[in-house]
This record gives structure tokens, C-alpha cells and sequence, in this order.
């Protein structure tokens, strides 16, 4: 009997609805984005309206909305209002309005259908509003966690349940973590090369997102019935980690019972088709670019106008102002069919500027329409190799990875098109690599269909067959692009040692077999280390391979067992730059701090203390491997640098070195550029032909090289001396071989000896007729969208767009008296003037967006940035390279130019598709701080301590003479939370420019006049006066006896060189021209003088212009140098001196002295600024202070080897000022070598305090 009670308790409470009632809700959902934070803007919509629900069968049941108001909001929360949209409203409820169909039974939403015109937009809108029905009510349980489907996808539920005893209702709540959902409805795209770092997620995350459902829930006979629900969505998001500030989306949805009634007539309905369940459906997302809105209809004539108008506006230089069209450009492609790219190609094609747009942007199209594009340019041949490769490479890189598109880019492979040119078939090559590496991340993971690699894995093998090393290593490096883990099979055939049958393959194979395994490192780690094991055990292998399996293992992040293992081996390791190279490479990762190396680093700490006592002292001449890293976990960002240097016993030139850098960022690691350079043919010649080469880079060293490198023909022509190549974001994309044919190609072509045959003597000839060259290229360097759904059944959106258009243009014409006739070595005798002007820049939008995206409205927070590089020249030019003389003219500056510019801000933005032209962007900080003290923040908006600044800075230094000033300028407005930090350092507007103006001179000035001479030349009667004066000083021994009149009385003798005799080896003029007056400006001439012990180096800069006396004279050698300057070189003094010493019976000693006798007023303050900043510096990088009696005029350090394993540093400061009450002290340092080096590493420690 209670058993049956109890059922029966169930049933009353489990929502349901009857199917011969009709329920009326008032249902209004709303969202906010935003800071969360007082008198800061923020934007957001909400629809309000009533909803019906009728009872058509047991199970099914239609819906209707009607009474809508769509409201939006774009300004402060309690100073603005939401705003009504008619137009919005009604293209919204005119779908609406017309009747949904749903299944439901025992609180679950089954299969919703509609008509076929209505769009997934409202679908999904309708989604939020059943969202509220999909609820599990169990009265048995007061708190119950289950696994069910929502709109999010299938998430975890945890569920409360209360009952109210007078009104006998439940309350039931609900929560809902977005974060953990086993199949979430949401996309990802942009972000496929980089790796994720789960020990990175654990110290923080940049998205959080929780729902809170609160239900009212009266049992009836019926079922429960929700008599009012309220739901509560949070969503936090920081481009570092939301602990500190985060951008806020807040989504409210409430529905509230108004009646029940019997229903009287079932409303007919027309043809529906199925729209699916409850979860929400991502149907054409991405096609809906975030941060623009408009007008799609009609899109061919406006592709075709915009691009022409793009084109002309960056003609010459970039139109910053244009440069954001370029992503509107994007979205009309987007939209537009195959069909009319074809039409649009027709139409552009034949003018060279629009070709290059439209082959620069289509790329962006991102889909099957471009690649079907591509095959039909490669199939008319109606592209160049050049235009083909570019627009190949981008378009497969940035191609939404799906299986349709795999067998569409296959045919590529295949085309005969491809194979025309042998850069444009390494690029098909490598780039299809990179497709089936995006396409596994996306789609299938470690299951990835074997069938999308098979065509590269068919390459390699038909290259092994052929013993075709250039074909082998192409087809090896697009696997490792690929990283697919049923690769592995076949590259362990490549592997000696590894492979099942012998095999004997030239180590550039070689090489390129171990780092294809560099992606599987991270997909399949455990295979990768029984590979990269086996090879770095086998002792008879290639040294520098043996290095490269050491380098992929420990990119596989070994457990500790694993390293102790290559620890053991080590110690019985007879080949030096094997270990050296390891114990490097173990002990640079020991210091790392990024979390990706956690638990690496610990092991390698233990490895380095039993592998130190061996090799803690190799010599630097063996291999190297060197990793740098730093981490910030506020801000979930760090950087890593490699270098890794690879030698063997047989040649002390390197076999291959590479560098690589990564980037660590919210939980991902991004591999940014890797350069790899192989030198087979160079180190082969070096072998064969050096003789005497003792390694100390000696003058006979340098000698050796040079005898060696001039018997570079006798390497086979298909040997290459240096091979080079590529990778950006992990994926290769460029490789070249310098071999040499090449290298005698070139030389041949620039050759004295060359005639009217060689390329350079055309572009001589084209040169003097008058050349233009211009260059434009649009790029969308990346597009990441992250889109997830929120209970309302709106799309929130994470987005980051960085676009950069570039500009070069130059036209130029020369003369050549007298002209050439037969032989480029002509040009050697001739004088040579050139007239050129052009432009060289960019200019680089960025956006970072969050907020609601539809194709049919949007609110946000956006942030907008752009940065602009301009440089414009125009120059005329004289030079004669037998006499050494060099002239340029520059024209004065007569208009302001902007050289560089960054200028970003926040902005809550709103717009909607039915008035495009009213979008609205307000500035997320107002122009008037001021003006909002008064306002009254919301309820649910706490009250945190702000404080805001707004600093501006205008820096100038102005060259009167020459009649411009260069100026920077800066200004930036931030309200400073204490608990959003470090967010709040970047959110806010901010200006920073640096500009070349026009100033007022003391001449007008027409031109600028530069003047370079290297041959041996008498110097000028100022410098020659100068000389005189220099000479005669230390016979005038002038002694100051009153101090009312300050004399310069020279410490030592002026060198030998400055005598009426001496000749400038160089000199340098920089005048300012006008008119027929004298010029002015500034002169410089250097002498070198050799001497018996020592070589000397003078430098003497002068002033020119009536009246003029400031100089600087400068006189140097290896280990000291003395500068004056002032009137006649006799107004400041200072020198500055270096010496080692290493007597008998003590340690190696550098040291180190600046002396001064008088300096400027500016540089006295300058000092007094420093002085007070020493003792805590001092104290934080380990110094101890005791006072002594230091020189006055006198700073001096020293560094001394005070044991083997560590360094003392004594740096002895005086007081700044003259006053003899200020304090002088010496500061101590002893410091571990090992340890200070790390600590630099850390915390970027000034170089100059470490050894």
C-alpha cells in the first residue's frame, strides 16, 4: 500500500502536460555582457512575449508565441534604458508567430518541428523557451545528481528539492555545469594547431560558464505542473584567467503561468519537417562573421565594387582607414555561390591588382566553394605557380576540415597542374599534410580514418622504392605535418635499427623520418618512446640522429622512469656530443616552469645531479641543446625558446641546427615558428679539404675557412651545400636546398664579367627607363570562434580576428654615366644617381569579441585594435663605388607623418540586421568619468573600490637645424578594480603614436644633404683645426687658481694619429641645405692609427654652421676609451675602462671602471634619480652593502671566479652628487654560476650583474 502511495506521489510530481488543456505562460528572456562593474557600459537584448501551449495527442503538443517585444540595451545600467527595436521585433515574431511542434512525456522534450521556411535562429530561440519543460523531479531524493540532454548538450545536473507543506508545491533547483558536459553543444574552429595543456587548465581557466534553474512545481493529476521557473546562466570570460577580471554574460529567462483552460479547437497546421530535440543545433554559425553586420543581399556586384575600391585606396600606400573592409569583404564572399566566384573571376582576372585581391581574399570563403574554386584555376592553367601556391597554402590551412573536403583536396595530389613546378608541388604536398592534421583534431582524434594519410604514405613508399632521397624527404616531412598515428607504421621503415628489414638511407632521410614523429610525440607519447628509445640506445647509429631521437623523446614529456633510464645509459655514454647534447637538453628543461613541464622538470632536476659529476664541465665545442621558458599564472601565458645545435666527431661545423618558439596561452601551447637548417654539402667540403683548423676561431682559423669555401664546385651539383626549412604553428610549409648549380647560377648573374645575357642587366635596363613595382596583400592571419549555446537558445560567442593588409610600392629611376656597354662590371667605374620614392606599411586590425551572435542581431563586449606602420621615402641618390663616395638628398619635412600608431578600445556594441546603420559602439569606459558618479548602480551589482586614471604623455625631441621634430605620444584611460587584475591593465582606450613634424628652423630648409666618403681623404679645416688645438693643449698646462674660469687640461697625450699628416678612413656629413646660404649640420670623421702594441680608433663629430664650436672626440682602443665633448671637445670628460687578469696563484679577475671629471647638469640629476633605487636593487639581486671610502668621480666592478662553481661581483659606487655628506658604498655579491643563470631566466635579471 505505501508503495503504491508513493508511485503514485512520483507521478504527481513528474512534470507533464494534458493533452486537452491549453496553458498560457508569460515568458521574457534577457542578457547582459559586460565588466559587471559601476559606471562601465554594457550592451544586451531581451524578448518578452506570451507563449501557448496546446494539447494535438497524448505525446505532442504545438506552441505558439505571440505578444513579442524585442528590446535591446546599449549604454550604463542605471542611466540607460533597453530600448525597443519595431523592425527587429517584427521580422522576429512574424516566425514566431507561426505554430512549433513538440513531443513531450514524463519532463522530456522530444522532436520539435516546424515549417521549412522558419530559420534555425528562432528555432533555437524556441529551444530556450521548451528548455523549461526538460526537468527531472524526484520526490524521493531531497539532492540527486544526474547525467540528462538540455540545450547544452549532455551536461551534469545536480538537482534540490524542497517542499513547501502549506502550499503543498515543490521546489526544485537545478545546476547545471556547462564546464564538464560529455557532449557539449558548442564549436571550436581556429585553434586546431595548437596543443592542449590539461596541467595549464588545472591553475586556471579563461571560460567559465554555470546555470541555475529554480522551478515551482505543483502535482496535479495531470503530472507536476511548473507554474513558474526562473533560470540564472553565468558566463565568465578573460583572454587570461577569469580569477583575475573577466568579461560578464548574464542570461535571465523567466516563465510565469498565466491561465489553464480546456482547449476547444486544435489549430491546423501546414507541412512541417523535423528541426531535432532539445539541444541546440549549430546550422551555418560560422558564416556570420561576429563583428560586422549587414546587408548580404546581392553580394556580386559588391565584391566586384569593393574590391576595385580596396584596390585603388591601397594603390600606393595602406588606407588604414580601409583596412577594416577588408573583413566585410570575408563575409560577402562567404555568402556567395561558387557560380558567381566564378563570375567574379571573370570579371577581375584580367586586371592585375583586382586578380591579386580577389585571389588574396576568396581563400577566406573557408569551405568547399574554395577548393572547387582552386581545382578549376588548376585545371584551365589561368594561374601562375607563384599565384597558385600562395592561394593553396592559405586556403588549405584555413578550410574548415571536413570529410567532404578531404577527398576534394586529394585530387590535388594528382592534378598535373601541381607537379608543374617543383615550389608549388612541395607546397600541395606539405599543405595537404596539414589538412588531414586539422581534420583528425576536429573530427576523430586518435581514431582518424587511415584512407586521409594513404595518399602520403603511397608518396614515401613509391620514393623508397625509387631510392629517391628529394621525394622521400618531401613526402616524410608531410607525414610528420600530418601527425597521424597509423603513420607510424610506415615511418618505422625509414628507421634503422627499428624497421623490420635492414635499411641504408642518407641521413637527411633520415633525419626527416625521426621528426615526423614530432606531432605523434603528443598524440600516441607511448609508441614515440619505444621508437625514440630504440634509436638513441643503438650506439652505431649517426651521431646527429641518435641527437634527434633524444630531442622528439623528451617532447613525448617521459615519466620519471623513463628519463632514469636515459640517465643510466648516459653515464656509460662514450660519444661526447650525444651527451653533451642530452645532459643540456635535461638540464635546460630541469629549470623550465611552464606546466606542460611539470612534472619533467622534477625528473630532469634529479637527472642533472647524477649526470653533473661527468659532465657538468663538457666543452662547448660538442653539440648543444638549450631551452628557456617562463610562465605567469595570472595571467595563463608564458613563452619557450629551443635551440639546438648538432655536431658529430668528423667535422666541427654544425650538421644541423634549430630554434623553435612557443607560445603558452589559456590552456594551449602554440608552436609559433621553427627554423631548421641542415648543412651536408658544407660540412662534406670541410671534411675533405681543411687541413689546419685548431677550433679557437683564430686568424689561421678564419684563413682555413676561407681556402675551403673557394673549393665549393667540386661538391656534385644535386648535393646541396645548406638546406633550410620552415614551420609556423607546428606545420612545415617552406623547404630549400642551396646547392651547386644554384649557387654558380648567381654568381654567374652578378658576375663583373656578365653581360647583356644576364637577368641584372635587364633590370639595369628597366632601372634607367623608369621602373613602378607595387605590392598589396590582404591576410586574415587567424580566426578563432569559440560558440557555445545559453539556456535562452542563443549563441554566445568567444571570437579573435587578426586581419593585416600590407603595402609596398616603389618606383625608381637611375643614370648611369657612362652607361654600360658590354659588361656589368661596368657599374664598378661609373657614377651611378638614383631618383626613387615609395612606401612601405601595414596596417593590422584586431577584435576580441564576446557576447550574442546571430544572423540577425548581435550585442557584445568588443574590443578593437589597430596598428599601423607608414614609412614613405623619396630620396635622390649619387654614388661611385671606385672612388667610395656616397650622396643622398632628402626633401625637408614639410607635413606631419605618422611612422607608427597603436590605438585600441572596449566597446559594448549592439546591432541588428533590419537597421545595420544604426549599430551602436559605446566606448566600455565613458569620455566623461565624471558625469557617472551619481548614477545608481543595479541591485545585484556589487560595489567595489575604483580607481581611474588617465595619463597622457607627449614626448618630443626636435632637430631645429634639419627643421623637424620626432614625437611620441601616449594616452590611455583605465578604471582600476583591485579584483580584476590583470585585466583591467588592458581594457580601456589607449593612443600610442610616433610622428615626424615640421618645426620651425633657424633657415628655411630645402633639403637634407648626406655626404659619405670611405676613401682616404684630407679632413676638413674645422677638423683640422680641432687636431691643432688637441696637440697644443698639453704643452699649455693651464692651471684654474680662483675657480671662476673652468680649464680642460688633458690627462695623457693626444694619440700619434691626430698630426697635421693624418687622413679620416671614413667621414660623414649631414647638412641641412638652404639656398645659397651657408649650410648646416653636423660632421663626423674617423681615423685609425695602428701602433706597436695596440690599435687606435678616433672619432671626431663636429658642428657646422656660423659660429658653431660643439664637438665630440672620441679615442678607443681594446680595452679602454676616453670621450670628451662641449666647446671644442674641452667642456665634459669621461673615460671608461676594461682589463682581465689571471696571476699565478690567483683567480680570474674582470674588471671594470667609468671615471668622469665633469659631466652635464642633466646627467648629475640623471644620477641623483638612479642613486636611491641602488640599495634595493642591490638587496634583490643578492648584493650585501658595507660603506668604504670610495673614489668620487668613480664607478668600478669586478668580477672574480671564486671557485669553481660560483662567481663573486663587487661593484663600487660613489655618491652622485658633489655634496660630501652623501653616502658611499660597495656592494658584495656570491653567487653560484648554475643558479644565477637560472634566475635570470626567470625574472629577466639586468645581464650585466652575471657571468
Amino acid at each position: 500500500m505505501w508503495g503504491f502511495l508513493l508511485c503514485h506521489l512520483v507521478a504527481l510530481a513528474e512534470p507533464g502536460l494534458n493533452p486537452k488543456k491549453t496553458y498560457e505562460y508569460r515568458y521574457e528572456g534577457m542578457v547582459n555582457i559586460g565588466r559587471g562593474m559601476p559606471n562601465l557600459a554594457e550592451s544586451g537584448v531581451r524578448l518578452v512575449c506570451k507563449v501557448k501551449i496546446i494539447g494535438v495527442s497524448a505525446q505532442t503538443f504545438l506552441l505558439r508565441v505571440s505578444n513579442l517585444n524585442f528590446e535591446e540595451f546599449n549604454g550604463i545600467p542605471g542611466k540607460n534604458a533597453f530600448d525597443t527595436s519595431p523592425k527587429l521585433t517584427k521580422r522576429i515574431a512574424a516566425e514566431l508567430s507561426k505554430p512549433f511542434m513538440f513531443e513531450y512525456a514524463k519532463g522530456r522534450v522530444g522532436d520539435i518541428r516546424t515549417s521549412a521556411e522558419i530559420s534555425d535562429t528562432i528555432v533555437n530561440i524556441v529551444r530556450g523557451i521548451l528548455g523549461f519543460f526538460q526537468v527531472t523531479v524526484k520526490t524521493t531524493q531531497r539532492v540527486y545528481e544526474l547525467e540528462e540532454f538540455g540545450i547544452h548538450g549532455l551536461c551534469q545536473s545536480t538537482y534540490a528539492n524542497e517542499e513547501d507543506a502549506n502550499s503543498q508545491e515543490l521546489s526544485v533547483t537545478q545546476i547545471v555545469d556547462i564546464n564538464n558536459c560529455k557532449k557539449k553543444a558548442a564549436i571550436y574552429r581556429g585553434m586546431a594547431l595548437a596543443v592542449d595543456n590539461k596541467l595549464s587548465k588545472e591553475r586556471g581557466d579563461s571560460v567559465i560558464s554555470t546555470v541555475r534553474y529554480v522551478y515551482t512545481v505543483k502535482p496535479t493529476v495531470d503530472g507536476g505542473l511548473i507554474k513558474k521557473a526562473h533560470a540564472l546562466e553565468r558566463q565568465h570570460f578573460s583572454p587570461f584567467n577569469v580569477k583575475g577580471g573577466n568579461s560578464k554574460l548574464q542570461a535571465t529567462k523567466e516563465l510565469v503561468l498565466l491561465s489553464v483552460t480546456d482547449t476547444v479547437v486544435t489549430p491546423a497546421v501546414g507541412p512541417m519537417i523535423s528541426r531535432g530535440n532539445l539541444v541546440y543545433k549549430f546550422v551555418k554559425v560560422l558564416a556570420q562573421i561576429p563583428i560586422l553586420m549587414k546587408k548580404l543581399d546581392d553580394p556580386v556586384p559588391k565584391i566586384a565594387d569593393m574590391i576595385k575600391r580596396l584596390a585603388q585606396a591601397n594603390i600606393y600606400q595602406t588606407d588604414s582607414a580601409t583596412s577594416e573592409d577588408v573583413v566585410v569583404l570575408f563575409q560577402l564572399l562567404r555568402v556567395t555561390s561558387l557560380e558567381n566566384h566564378e563570375v567574379l573571376w571573370k570579371q577581375l582576372s584580367g586586371n592585375d591588382e583586382h586578380r591579386r585581391w580577389l585571389l588574396d581574399t576568396i581563400v577566406e570563403v573557408a569551405d568547399a566553394r574554395v577548393l572547387k574554386f582552386l581545382k578549376n584555376r588548376f585545371k584551365a592553367g589561368d594561374v601562375s605557380a607563384n599565384e597558385a601556391g600562395q592561394t593553396l597554402l592559405i586556403a588549405f590551412n584555413h578550410v574548415a576540415a571536413e570529410t567532404d573536403l578531404m577527398e576534394m583536396a586529394k585530387e590535388f595530389l594528382s592534378m598535373p597542374f601541381s607537379k608543374s613546378h617543383p615550389m608549388l608541388w612541395n607546397t600541395v604536398v606539405l599543405s595537404y599534410g596539414s589538412l588531414v592534421y586539422r581534420y583528425c583534431t576536429y573530427e576523430y582524434g586518435q581514431s582518424c580514418p587511415v584512407a586521409v594519410v594513404q595518399p602520403l604514405l603511397d608518396l614515401v613508399i613509391d620514393g623508397l622504392k625509387r631510392n629517391n632521397e628529394l621525394d622521400m624527404v618531401l613526402a616524410l616531412k608531410a607525414i610528420g605535418n600530418a601527425g597521424h598515428p597509423s603513420s607510424i607504421k610506415t615511418i618505422r621503415r625509414f628507421l634503422p635499427g627499428v624497421s623490420a628489414t635492414p635499411v641504408t638511407l642518407p641521413a637527411r632521410v633520415l633525419s626527416a623520418a625521426v621528426q615526423s614523429l614530432r606531432h605523434l610525440a603528443v598524440r600516441d607519447p607511448h609508441s614515440v618512446q619505444d621508437i625514440t628509445v630504440s634509436l638513441f640506445v643503438q650506439r652505431h647509429l649517426p651521431t646527429e640522429i641518435r641527437m634527434l631521437a633524444c630531442m622528439i623523446l623528451f617532447e613525448t614529456k617521459p615519466p620519471l622512469a623513463l628519463v632514469s633510464t636515459v640517465t643510466a645509459f648516459l653515464l656509460e655514454e662514450a660519444d661526447m656530443h650525444v651527451a653533451s647534447f642530452s645532459y643540456s637538453l635535461i638540464g635546460s628543461i630541469a629549470k623550465s616552469s611552464t606546466p606542460d613541464n611539470h612534472f619533467l622538470s622534477t625528473a630532469c632536476n634529479v637527472a642533472v645531479k647524477i649526470l653533473a659529476p661527468k659532465f657538468g664541465r663538457v666543452s662547448y665545442h660538442y653539440s648543444k641543446a638549450m631551452h628557456l621558458d617562463w610562465f605567469n599564472d595570472d595571467f595563463l601565458i608564458g613563452t619557450a625558446t629551443e635551440i639546438f645545435m648538432l655536431k658529430n666527431a668528423a667535422s666541427f661545423i654544425p650538421t644541423e641546427i634549430v630554434t623553435k618558439g612557443k607560445f603558452h596561452f589559456i590552456g594551449k601551447i602554440l608552436q609559433l615558428v621553427e627554423l631548421g637548417f641542415r648543412a651536408d654539402g658544407i660540412k662534406e667540403l670541410f671534411r675533405q679539404n681543411i687541413q689546419v683548423f685548431n677550433g679557437h676561431l683564430s686568424y689561421a682559423d678564419f684563413e682555413a675557412i676561407f681556402k675551403v669555401l673557394q673549393d665549393w664546385k667540386t661538391l656534385p651539383g644535386d648535393k646541396p651545400l645548406l638546406s633550410a626549412y620552415t614551420r609556423i604553428f607546428g606545420q612545415e610549409f617552406f623547404f630549400a636546398d642551396l646547392n651547386n648549380d644554384l649557387i654558380q647560377s648567381v654568381i654567374k648573374t652578378v658576375s663583373p664579367s656578365a653581360g647583356k645575357e644576364s637577368p641584372v642587366w635587364s633590370m639595369i635596363e628597366n632601372l634607367q627607363n623608369g621602373m613602378s613595382w607595387h605590392w598589396t596583400k590582404p591576410f586574415l592571419m587567424f580566426e578563432t570562434r569559440y560558440i557555445q549555446a545559453t539556456s535562452l537558445g542563443l549563441p554566445v560567442e568567444i571570437s579573435k580576428y587578426y586581419n593585416t593588409l600590407t603595402t609596398i610600392t616603389v618606383n625608381a629611376k637611375a643614370a648611369i654615366s657612362p652607361p654600360l656597354t658590354d659588361r656589368l662590371g661596368q657599374l664598378l667605374t661609373s657614377d651611378v644617381s638614383l631618383v626613387t620614392d615609395g612606401f612601405a606599411g601595414f596596417s593590422k586590425d584586431q577584435f576580441v569579441f564576446h557576447g550574442i551572435n546571430t544572423a540577425i542581431f548581435q550585442c557584445g563586449a568588443e574590443l578593437k585594435s589597430k596598428t599601423v606602420v607608414a614609412i614613405p621615402w623619396e630620396f635622390s641618390m649619387k654614388m661611385n663605388v671606385k672612388q667610395k663616395t656616397f650622396e643622398i638628398d632628402l626633401p625637408a619635412c614639410k607635413e606631419e607623418t605618422k611612422l607608427f600608431s597603436v590605438k585600441f578600445d572596449v566597446y559594448a556594441v549592439s546591432r541588428n540586421i533590419e537597421e545595420p546603420s544604426r549599430a551602436k559602439m559605446t566606448p566600455m569606459m565613458p569620455d566623461s568619468v565624471e558625469a557617472n558618479k551619481d548614477i545608481e548602480p543595479p541591485e545585484d551589482m556589487c560595489i567595489v573600490k575604483c580607481d581611474i586614471y588617465h595619463p597622457q604623455v607627449k614626448l618630443c625631441a626636435e632637430a631645429n637645424i634639419y627643421g623637424a621634430v620626432f614625437c611620441v605620444e601616449f594616452e590611455a584611460t583605465r578604471s582600476h578594480y583591485i579584483d580584476e587584475y590583470p585585466l583591467y591593465y588592458f581594457l580601456g582606450y589607449t593612443n600610442f603614436a610616433c610622428t615626424i613634424q615640421p618645426v620651425q628652423s633657424n633657415k628655411p630648409v630645402d633639403k637634407i644633404h648626406i655626404e659619405m666618403n670611405a676613401s682616404p681623404t684630407k679632413y676638413t679645416v674645422s677638423v683640422r683645426h680641432l687636431l691643432d688645438t688637441l696637440q697644443k693643449l698639453p704643452k699649455l698646462c693651464l692651471q684654474n687658481s680662483d675657480g671662476s674660469i673652468r680649464t680642460f687640461v688633458p690627462s695623457c697625450t693626444p694619440p700619434q694619429a691626430w698630426n697635421g699628416n693624418s687622413e679620416p678612413v671614413f667621414t660623414i656629413k649631414v647638412l641641412a641645405m638652404s639656398g645659397n646660404t651657408k649650410p648646416e649640420g653636423y660632421e663626423a670623421a674617423a681615423f685609425y692609427t695602428p701602433a706597436a702594441q695596440m690599435d687606435n680608433t678616433q672619432l671626431i663629430v663636429s658642428q657646422i654652421g656660423e659660429e658653431a664650436n660643439w664637438k665630440l672626440c672620441t679615442d678607443a682602443n681594446v680595452d679602454k676609451m676616453h670621450l670628451r665633448w662641449g666647446a671644442e671637445c674641452q667642456s665634459y670628460e669621461m673615460s671608461m675602462k676594461t682589463a682581465t687578469a689571471h696571476l699565478p696563484g690567483s683567480r680570474p679577475t674582470l674588471k671594470a671602471k667609468i671615471h668622469w671629471k665633469t659631466v652635464p647638469g642633466y646627467m648629475i640629476e640623471l644620477g641623483k634619480s638612479i642613486e636611491k633605487y641602488i640599495p634595493g636593487m642591490a638587496f634583490l639581486l643578492g648584493f650585501y652593502q658595507k660603506h668604504a671610502t670610495n673614489a668620487k668621480h668613480e664607478v668600478s666592478a669586478s668580477v672574480v671566479a671564486a671557485t669553481g662553481g660560483s662567481i663573486a661581483t663587487t661593484i663600487k659606487v660613489p655618491d652622485v652628487a658633489d655634496s660630501s655628506s652623501c653616502s658611499r658604498f660597495t656592494l658584495h655579491a656570491w653567487t653560484k654560476k648554475q643558479h644565477t643563470l637560472n634566475t635570470f631566466f626567470q625574472t629577466s635579471l639586468p645581464l650585466c650583474f652575471l657571468i
